[in-house]
Formats: C-alpha cells, sequence, structure tokens
C-alpha cells in the first residue's frame, strides 16, 4: 500500500477540471438528439445516492447526487458508475470529491497495474477482471478503478467486464451491508472480480488437459498453443498476484480504520479465494513449461525415429545397388568376350582355331566365377 501526500495542483489540473457549470435550461434547438442520449448514458452507467443501505435518489447528474451530500447527513452515500469517461467528465468529479491528481491520471490513462493507494482519506483502487474466451483461447482483461471516500464510491469502468450492475443488485439487496459505505462496496467489487477468475481458471484447465492429449498424439501445431497459452497464463498471473498484496494491505488497516468485523470476515474469504487462484495460476505455469520440456523431447525422439528409419532404407538401397553392380559386372564379362569374338573380321588369329569356341565359352565361365566369387566373399551377393 502506498500513502501519497495530495499532490499540489499541476498541469492534469487545468486540463481535467473546471469550474462547475451554471446550468441553463437548453433552446429547443439545442437539445441533444439520441445519439448525444446514448452517448451519455455511456459514460454515466448508474448514478445512486443512498441513505442507511437503501437508494434514495436517482441524480440526472453528478452534480445533483454530490449536493445530497452537502445537507449534512451522515448516513449518506453517492456511489457512480462510469464508463470510459472523459478526461473532463473525471475532472469535475475530482473537483467535487477531491480526489486526488495522480490518482486521476492514472484513471484518464488506464492501463496500470493492480494496485491500492490511500490518499488521505481517499482510497484509489486498481483491479484487473478477467474472463476466459474458449473459442481463442485468450485471457480478456477489463480494467476498473475505484476512488473511495468516506461518503462516496466512483468506479471507472474501461472494458465491458466485470458487470458492477450485478454488483450493485446485490448490494442494494442487502441494506444492512451496503449501510457499512463505501467499504463495502470495495469488498463487493473485490469478490466479484476474484468470484469472476474461476472461470478463467477452468477454462485454462481444460486447455492444458486437451495439450497434453495434442502433445502424446503427435499434433505438429502443439508447440505453439503451447507458448500462446503460457503467455495468457503469464498475463492471468499479472492481473492475480497483485490482489494479494492489496488484500494484506487492506487487512492490515482493520484496527487502525475500524473496519467493521462483518467485512473482516468477507475480505478474509476474498483472500483465500485469491490466494488459492494465485497457486492454480502458479501450478499451470510450471505444468505448462513441463510439457513444452516433454514436448520437445518427443519431437526430438520421433526426428531419431524417423532418421533411422531413413538410415536403415539407405542401407537397404545400398545392398540392392551392390547385388545390382555385382550381377552386372558378371554379366558384363562373358558379354565382353563374346563381343571380341563376334568382331566380323577376316584374320582373326583364334578364328581358324579347332579349340576356339571351347575355350572361349571356358574363358566367359572362369571369368564369371571368379567375379562371383569375389562379390560373394565381399557380401555383394
Amino acid at each position: 500500500m502506498a500513502d501519497r501526500r495530495l499532490a499540489p495542483r499541476t498541469a492534469l489540473s487545468t486540463l481535467t477540471r473546471r469550474p462547475r457549470a451554471v446550468l441553463v435550461p437548453p433552446r429547443p434547438a439545442e437539445q441533444p438528439g439520441p445519439e448525444a442520449a446514448a452517448e451519455r448514458r455511456s459514460r454515466m452507467v448508474d448514478n445512486a445516492v443512498y441513505a442507511a443501505g437503501r437508494r434514495i435518489a436517482t441524480p440526472a447528474s453528478a452534480a445533483e447526487s454530490h449536493e445530497w451530500l452537502t445537507e449534512g447527513f451522515d448516513d449518506r452515500m453517492v456511489w457512480l458508475g462510469l464508463y470510459r469517461p472523459e478526461p473532463a467528465a473525471l475532472g469535475e468529479l475530482a473537483e467535487q470529491y477531491d480526489l486526488p491528481d495522480l490518482a486521476v491520471e492514472d484513471a484518464i490513462h488506464a492501463h496500470q497495474r493492480p494496485k491500492f493507494e490511500r490518499y488521505g482519506d481517499t482510497l484509489f483502487v486498481v483491479l484487473k477482471a478477467a474472463r476466459y474466451l474458449d473459442e481463442a483461447e485468450e485471457v480478456e482483461f477489463g480494467e476498473l478503478h475505484l476512488f473511495l471516500g468516506k461518503d462516496f464510491a466512483i468506479t471507472v469502468r474501461h472494458a465491458e467486464s466485470p458487470d458492477l450492475a450485478r454488483v450493485r443488485r446485490r448490494l442494494e439487496s442487502s441494506p444492512e451491508l451496503l449501510a457499512r459505505g463505501s467499504e463495502a462496496v470495495l469488498y463487493a467489487i473485490l469478490d466479484a472480480v476474484v468470484d469472476g477468475y474461476a472461470p478463467v481458471v477452468a477454462g485454462l484447465d481444460k486447455d492444458i488437459d486437451e495439450i497434453e492429449v495434442e502433445v502424446f498424439r503427435g499434433d505438429p501445431q502443439v508447440s505453439r498453443r503451447i507458448y500462446e497459452l503460457s503467455q495468457e497464463v503469464v498475463d492471468f498471473q499479472r492481473a492475480v498476484q497483485p490482489l494479494t498484496g492489496i488484500l494484506a494491505a487492506i487487512t492490515a488497516g482493520f484496527e487502525k480504520y475500524g473496519v467493521d468485523e462483518e467485512l473482516r470476515s468477507h475480505l478474509r474469504d476474498v483472500a483465500d479465494h485469491v490466494t488459492s487462484t494465485t497457486e492454480r495460476v502458479e501450478g499451470f505455469r510450471l505444468q505448462l513449461r513441463d510439457i513444452l520440456t516433454v514436448n520437445a523431447t518427443l519431437v526430438a525422439q520421433r526426428q531419431n525415429e524417423e532418421m533411422k528409419t531413413l538410415t536403415e532404407t539407405s542401407l537397404a538401397q545400398g545392398e540392392e545397388v551392390k547385388k545390382i553392380s555385382a550381377w552386372a559386372a558378371i554379366l558384363f564379362a562373358p558379354s565382353l568376350v563374346g563381343g571380341v569374338y563376334g568382331m566380323n573380321f577376316d584374320h582373326m588369329p583364334e578364328t581358324d582355331w579347332q579349340y576356339g569356341y571351347p575355350f572361349a565359352v571356358v574363358l566367359m565361365f572362369m571369368v564369371s566365377l571368379t567375379l562371383y566369387v569375389i562379390f560373394k566373399r565381399r557380401d555383394w551377393i
């Protein structure tokens, strides 16, 4: 947990904060159309004022909801839900609720690591929600920023997940829990984010089982799948692991900030789930590393078997070539003798010899027999 003091007004203040505008009814020609209304709804998802854990008002703007807190009632709390707000909108909220500049800047730029920081009486929490896309075998992350004060909770989403509407409905169905203020909102959102990790863990577990089958089946594409899934596991681990420190920092402040005992037990339960998830993800990472090693070994074995088969085939082909060459040489010798004696010349010494023919036949036989014996001794035949 970091405890950073309120920074002086910087360039961020002049860019993102502006004085509260005077509300003037628009002229008919300036009435916003349906597209503008849809855009406004996409920025301000929900805006509610609670008293003793029950919704008492749904103001149309952040300025109106803030006015409910200026009437001096201690049991009131404003919960603003924003979805990808404009920097100017966050700047207005920063002026109204005295939000720290550094935290507002983080919420504007997003792409932050999960963290927990305390700025005086204001908590700033960054969480990473996750959901698993089974067809693509990817983990989709959603970044969530929380500004929590004594009488307000501001949630800023930069993705479709997590579904904070469900979290809000759950808390509104338990007024005694919501009456504990922004700490209850923090617990409920942490619980929802961590519960959302369970399907991701199940999806990764299923894909790892499939990969193990493919590895021993010899699928040639499995190496790429192992690598890509390993990257998803590492990214998921980066989202989950910081929650251990966040929950430890929250737990450390139980006594100092007088956190309700029931909330303490709920947060400890969330911490147990985070620990379990962290251990599973670390197990996935090690398991995929081992699977990659086994796959490399199996690939090497298959390559050795293929090389052995090729070598044996080459040797067998060499033996056949030797046999063919040996028989060709044996048959070539009689052909050579016969070819010499078959030349049609008038003056050849052996043509008039009485024993010329038997001598030629015996010569061809002896040469062939000699070659056969030589090749036989050399295992060419």
